[in-house]
């Protein structure tokens, strides 16, 4: 992997991208090549983000007295790790008191679900939310997933320790990364960006964003726009 002590400049590779389309004006060129080296500075910092987080040490030791239940029955937290040694967890916010699970982690989940086989052939994936794994399962079967795996924490003390229960008792949405090394498994990571890190006039978001859904609305003029989300049901289909 390269280093940022032999990388051409930005500015320069920028400059020797070769694409053009009909009728473009040398204004618009102009304007794309700057951006393009952006792009580029872009794309170098979140490969010096990633060197960053493996390079993590060990996390705290996991000894809490977690229980949960899954399609395939009861496991503990060992066992959710499958045959992988390395395990991503994502809390879901569909507790006990919701009616309904919420839109925002829906949308993020139904976009993993297409990636959950891929996933799997390199790290165990679990999705947990405190409701009981039948309100689970209905709704999986609605939405039409098969590959995710849910899991329902059963005592939530894994939801408290990890940050997926507000002060006031309500869901948070959490994302954890943990390693399993000599029969030791450990925290490794956890997305930590909330309204406290937030920038002025944004929503807070990790980055990089996890939801393809901005990512490729991040490409267009109109943007995330500022008033709409992701829904659970647009009606039928036309």
């Amino acid at each position: 992997m390269s280093t940022a002590t032999n990388h051409v400049p930005a500015a320069e590779l920028a400059r020797r991208a070769t694409m053009r389309f009909p009728n473009e004006s040398a204004e618009y060129r102009k304007a794309r090549t700057e951006l393009l080296a952006e792009e580029i500075e872009l794309r170098r910092h979140i490969e010096r983000v990633a060197r960053m987080r493996r390079a993590l040490p060990p996390g705290g030791e996991v000894k809490g007295d977690y229980a949960f239940e899954g399609e395939r029955g009861r496991v503990d937290f060992a066992g959710l790790f499958g045959d992988k040694d390395t395990l991503v967890t994502y809390s879901y916010m569909y507790g006990p008191q919701r009616e309904r699970p919420c839109p925002m982690c829906t949308s993020l989940l139904s976009a993993w679900e297409g990636e959950a086989r891929d996933i799997g052939q390199r790290v165990a994936l679990a999705v947990i939310a405190r409701s009981p794994l039948s309100r689970l399962v209905a709704f999986k079967k609605e939405r039409g997933w098969r590959d995710l795996k849910l899991y329902s924490d059963l005592n939530g003390n894994f939801s408290r320790d990890y940050h997926a229960i507000s002060a006031e008792g309500g869901d948070e949405p959490a994302l954890n990364v943990f390693t399993r090394r000599d029969g030791v498994i450990r925290h490794f990571w956890s997305g930590e960006m909330d309204f406290d890190t937030a920038d002025p006039g944004e929503d807070p978001r990790g980055a990089p964003d996890l939801m393809p859904l901005w990512t490729v609305l991040d490409m267009t003029p109109e943007g995330r726009g500022t008033d709409w989300y992701p829904k659970l049901d647009y009606g039928p289909r036309t």
